[in-house]
C-alpha cells in the first residue's frame, strides 16, 4: 500500500539494492507515491540498518532512507524465491538492483528473465563502472569514483591534496539522482509507447558528468583545473573563514554588487580592487580577510551580515540547520512515529507537491511486510506456510 499521495500514486517497484545509491533513490520514488517493496536478505540483511546510532535494530539512517517503503524478507539463493520474485515482478513497473553485473543473471532475476514475465517492464542497475567496459566486475565505493571522474583531483587545497566530501557525491548526484530521472523518463516513455526498457545507472560515468563548469574547460583548453586555483574552489576569496570562536563563515560573493557589499562590511572598501585579481593570486587577500573574520565570533558576524544582502551565511552543524527559521518555514523537518510512544525527526523531503500528503512511515523491520506482500500477490496459505518452513520468507 502507498504511504503517501503523490504523482507516482499506482507505480508499483521491486528494490533489491542496499546500502546508499539504490534505497535513496527509491526513497526519493516512495516519497513522490510510488508504492516500493524492498527485497533483503534474511541472513545478511542491508549493513545500513547496523550503522550507529540506532533506535533498535534499525539505524536512524535506515529509518530515514528507506522510509515509505514495505520489507520483503527472501533468500534469493533459495530455488523457491524466483517464483515469488517471478509473481511479484508481473504487477511492477519497475525493477531496481544494486549487484555487482552477472548477479542477477546467475540468480534468475535478470532484465531478459524478468522481461519474459512482464514485457512492459523497466528494469534499473545501478553500479560503481556499469554493465560494460574494462572495469565493469571491479570493486569501488564513492571515493573511487570521484578519484577515477576527475572531481577528485581539484576538490580540495594544494597543501592539502584532494579531500574527503562529507556527503557521497558520486553514490547520491551520481548513482541516486541521476537513476530517479532516468526512471522517471523510462516511465514517460512508457505511458506513451508501452514499452519498457533496461536502465545502465554507472556512478562513475555520472561522476564524470558532474565534472561541468571545469570539465568544458579542461577538454577544450587541455588545461587541467588546480587544487584552490579555480574560481570556485579556493581560488579566489570565495571560501569559508574561521571566526574567533573557531566557527567559520561562508563568503560567496562575486558579483560586483555583493563584492563592494562585503568588503564594507569588514570594514575595508579599497579591498574591493584587489578582489578583481586572477583566480590563483588572491592569496594575500585571503589571509588579510581572515585576520579580520578572526577578530570576531560566529554570532558577532551573523549579527552583522543578517541585514546584508551580500551572499555570507554561517557554516551551521546539521542539528543548527534544522531549527533555521527558512527549514522550519519549507517543513524540511518531519516527526514520524515509532511505535511504543516513540518518535523520531527526519529531514523531509525535498520536492514539495500540491497534493502531497505528510503520512511518512519509517524504514520498516526486516521482513515486517513479507507476509502480506504474498498473500496480495496471490499465494494462499499452504503455499506461505511452506516458504515459511523453508526459511525462504521470513516475517519480523
Amino acid at each position: 500500500m502507498t504511504a503517501i499521495t503523490g504523482p507516482l500514486n499506482g507505480i508499483k517497484i521491486l528494490d533489491f539494492s542496499t546500502l546508499l545509491p539504490g534505497p535513496y533513490a527509491t526513497m526519493i520514488l516512495a516519497d513522490m507515491g510510488a508504492e516500493v517493496i524492498r527485497v533483503e536478505s534474511p541472513s545478511r540483511p542491508d549493513m545500513l540498518r547496523e550503522m550507529p546510532p540506532k533506535f533498535d535494530e534499525r539505524s536512524y539512517a535506515h529509518l530515514m532512507i528507506n522510509r515509505n517503503k514495505r520489507a520483503l524478507a527472501i533468500d534469493l539463493k533459495k530455488t523457491e524465491s524466483s517464483a515469488i520474485i517471478k509473481k511479484l515482478v508481473k504487477e511492477c513497473d519497475l525493477v531496481l538492483e544494486q549487484f555487482r553485473p552477472g548477479v542477477m543473471k546467475k540468480l534468475g532475476l535478470d532484465y531478459e528473465s524478468l522481461k519474459a514475465e512482464n514485457p512492459t517492464l523497466i528494469y534499473c542497475t545501478i553500479t560503481g563502472y556499469g554493465q560494460t567496459g574494462p572495469m565493469k566486475d571491479r570493486a569501488g565505493h564513492d571515493i573511487n569514483y570521484l578519484a577515477l571522474s576527475g572531481l577528485a583531483s581539484y576538490s580540495g587545497r594544494q597543501d592539502t591534496g584532494p579531500v574527503l566530501s562529507a556527503t557521497q557525491i558520486a553514490d547520491i548526484a551520481g548513482g541516486s539522482h541521476h537513476a530517479v530521472m532516468a526512471i522517471q523518463a523510462a516511465l514517460i516513455e512508457k505511458s506513451k509507447t508501452g514499452k519498457g526498457q533496461l536502465l545502465d545507472i554507472s556512478m562513475s560515468d555520472c561522476a564524470f558528468a558532474l565534472n561541468t563548469l571545469f570539465g568544458a574547460s579542461a577538454l577544450s583548453s587541455d588545461i587541467n583545473p588546480g587544487l584552490g586555483q579555480e574560481i570556485l574552489n579556493g581560488g579566489l576569496f570565495y571560501d569559508y573563514y574561521r571566526t574567533s570562536d573557531n566557527r567559520y563563515l561562508s563568503v560567496g560573493g562575486l558579483e560586483p554588487q555583493f563584492v563592494m557589499g562585503f568588503f564594507l562590511a569588514i570594514g575595508h572598501p579599497e579591498w574591493a580592487q584587489r578582489a578583481a585579481e586572477p583566480a590563483g593570486k588572491q592569496q594575500a587577500l585571503k589571509a588579510d580577510i581572515a585576520a579580520v573574520i578572526s577578530a570576531k565570533s560566529l554570532a558577532d558576524w551573523q549579527a552583522i551580515f543578517a541585514k546584508l544582502d551580500v551572499c555570507v551565511e554561517p557554516v551551521l552543524s546539521v542539528r543548527e540547520a534544522a531549527e533555521l527559521p527558512q527549514f522550519k518555514a519549507r517543513k524540511m523537518i518531519v516527526e514520524l512515529e515509532l511505535g511504543n510512544n516513540h518518535r523520531v525527526r527526519q529531514i523531509a523531503p525535498p520536492i514539495k507537491f500540491q497534493d502531497n500528503t505528510d503520512n511518512h512511515k519509517v524504514g520498516a523491520k526486516l521482513g515486517a511486510d513479507s507476509l502480506a506482500i504474498l498473500r496480495e500477490s496471490g499465494f494462499d496459505e499452504i503455499e506461505i506456510k511452506r516458504f515459511q518452513k523453508l526459511n525462504v520468507v521470513i516475517q519480523s
